[in-house]
């Protein structure tokens, strides 16, 4: 038996209540994708790595990979599991995350196995209105955008840039039909309406996760493996891998940059920081 502050919870030496992760054991950089069995995949990659823990839906790693500290841990889908995820490894000093994911291409010209990048997100997860109201947006930092792009490009990954729409609901909320075809009259319009706004996807996490970095003063993005395209209406499950192996490339890219930051007494990497005064 043990007693916390039920505000805040958590046990002995700050493990925090859902993740069971500790201080000291989740590094500043994090990899969020959401299937817990991601997690060893991505671990996998790292020239060292040291299972934390695995509690509900939350698996957590951490290692290193091309000598930059790293972790990462499951969400679970959708916006209340991922935003109790950022919530507690912010607790514990991670402030950098790149959720790792998967999605539905409405854009035309977008196939299937490639990837998007995130730069932003519209606010349909519902987690997030608990946080702001939904005028405020939910924006990808520019550096760990930067950071995948960089990334796809030293992989050879082929890669989009663009808005999500981050949904609460897999089937309904991306204009599919429910059981027995249950359907609405604005499900006819909806991938037709995000496509006019130049939305390129759809998927379920990514908003919530942008939303409260902004709040809290931290860096995310989000990096998406197409298995969908409705356009086509076809589902092919790959391009898992390239978010992998890009997330992983993207770290090692934001840990060189803010080194950098810091020798150049600068808060913000641009391209001429190099050669900046």
């Amino acid at each position: 038996m043990w007693h916390s502050d039920a505000d805040r919870p958590k046990m002995a030496d700050n493990m925090q209540y859902h993740i069971q992760c500790r201080t000291g054991d989740v590094s500043r950089y994090v990899l969020l994708p959401g299937d817990p069995e991601r997690v060893d995949l991505i671990a996998q990659e790292w020239d060292e790595r040291k299972f934390i823990a695995s509690h509900r839906e939350y698996r957590t790693y951490s290692g290193t990979f091309g000598g930059v500290n790293l972790s990462a841990c499951s969400t679970g889908i959708g916006g209340p599991s991922s935003s109790i995820a950022i919530e507690e490894l912010a607790e514990l000093g991670a402030d950098t995350f790149i959720r790792i994911g998967t999605c539905g291409a409405i854009r035309e010209g977008i196939s299937c196995g490639e990837l998007i990048i995130c730069s932003g997100a519209v606010r349909q997860d519902g987690t997030s209105d608990d946080y702001i109201d939904r005028s405020y947006p939910a924006l990808a930092h520019h550096e760990v955008v930067l950071a995948l792009i960089q990334g796809c490009e030293n992989l050879g990954i082929a890669y989009h840039v663009g808005i999500s729409c981050t949904t609460a609901s897999f089937y309904c909320g991306q204009a599919r039909p429910g059981f027995r075809g249950y359907t609405q009259s604005g499900f006819a319009h909806k991938i037709q309406d995000m496509q006019n706004a130049g939305v390129m996807n759809f998927e379920m996490e990514a908003a919530s996760i942008l939303t409260l970095a902004g709040i809290y003063g931290l860096r995310a993005g989000a990096v998406f493996a197409v298995v969908a395209d409705r356009n086509k209406n076809v589902l092919e499950y790959s391009g898992i891998d390239d978010t992998i192996r890009a997330a992983n490339e993207a770290v090692k890219i934001l840990a060189s940059w803010d080194s950098l930051k810091q020798e150049k007494h600068k808060r913000f990497y641009y391209p001429g920081i190099t050669g900046g005064k």
